[in-house]
């Protein structure tokens, strides 16, 4: 799925940890002992999945990895043959929304009609080729912020959890957030992010409600953990920018101010990958109360 690839093969400090560049070389030294080896075009499929999350930072990277794809391995733009897309084990029509003649390149499908949208239940996808393909399937309606439950994403999973925060003989506690808040207390948000594979360019947006407003409204960068990325508050939430995100998992936690009484929204908290926006996930939305 996601291509063959060394572990050690990763960005450093040294001029010669360049993760591209070196699989270019692999993939060439692999050709040079077997032109015919079927893990050629693994390699060759770790640089393309490789380029939809990331950016190659230099000119002699995207040239190697360029000269990898059309000289090793299976020659991937002889095929051409269309895709199977159903939708309900309906076919549907690709001849009129394929971008070129050799069926290479984007292709994009929109449903309008809400007669249509009502009927879409399943879909089949099915490569006619030997060579990768990849792209998603969104489906945009609107929805009260309380009922939308946690993505299922597979790249990136977030989780979000709001505590009481009490003072105690002990130093501050985090209790679970009671069913109704009081105007004056403190509210701590944890933010919980898995992510399986590196990212760059990545934005987080934590929601907040409006009955809640930040202990600390400045905007500024941050180090944690070996993470370098930018806090900005902002009225209606606190986002989240990260040039570089390795594969693993984070925690990110601040403090919120119990300001006004009512029922509010909290919202959601949403990721995605600003290289890549197929590349996306959020988290479960609630509500909270709050009186005097």
């Amino acid at each position: 799925k996601g291509g063959m690839y060394f572990k050690n093969n990763t960005t450093g400090r040294f001029w010669y940890h360049h993760p591209i560049e070196t699989q270019a070389k692999i993939i060439e030294a692999f050709a040079a002992v077997n032109p015919k080896d079927d893990d050629i075009d693994k390699l060759k499929n770790w640089l393309l999945q490789h380029k939809r999350k990331n950016s190659w930072a230099t000119t002699k990277s995207t040239t190697m990895a360029v000269n990898a794809f059309l000289s090793y391995g299976k020659n991937w733009l002889q095929e051409s043959n269309q895709p199977n897309i159903r939708m309900n084990n309906e076919p549907i029509p690709l001849d009129s929304i394929f971008s070129n003649r050799n069926n290479l390149g984007y292709l994009k499908k929109t449903w309008n009609d809400k007669n249509e949208l009502q009927k879409i239940a399943n879909f089949t996808i099915k490569n006619n080729n030997n060579t990768p393909a990849y792209g998603g399937i969104y489906h945009q309606y609107f929805e009260d912020l309380d009922k939308i439950e946690r993505s299922k994403g597979e790249e990136i999973i977030i989780n979000k959890t709001l505590f009481l925060k009490e003072n105690t003989s002990a130093g501050p506690q985090l209790k679970s957030l009671p069913e109704v808040l009081k105007v004056g207390e403190l509210v701590t948000v944890r933010v919980t992010i898995k992510v399986k594979s590196d990212f760059e360019f990545v934005h987080l947006k934590d929601m907040r409600a409006s009955g809640l407003e930040p202990t600390s409204v400045l905007s500024r960068h941050h180090h944690k953990d070996g993470l370098n990325y930018y806090q900005s508050i902002k009225d209606a939430a606190t986002h989240f920018f990260f040039d570089y995100l390795p594969k693993g998992t984070y925690v990110f936690e601040y403090d919120l101010r119990v300001n006004n009484a009512g029922d509010f929204y909290n919202g959601i908290t949403q990721m995605e990958s600003i290289y890549a926006p197929e590349f996306s996930s959020f988290s479960k939305g609630i509500r909270i109360k709050i009186e005097n």
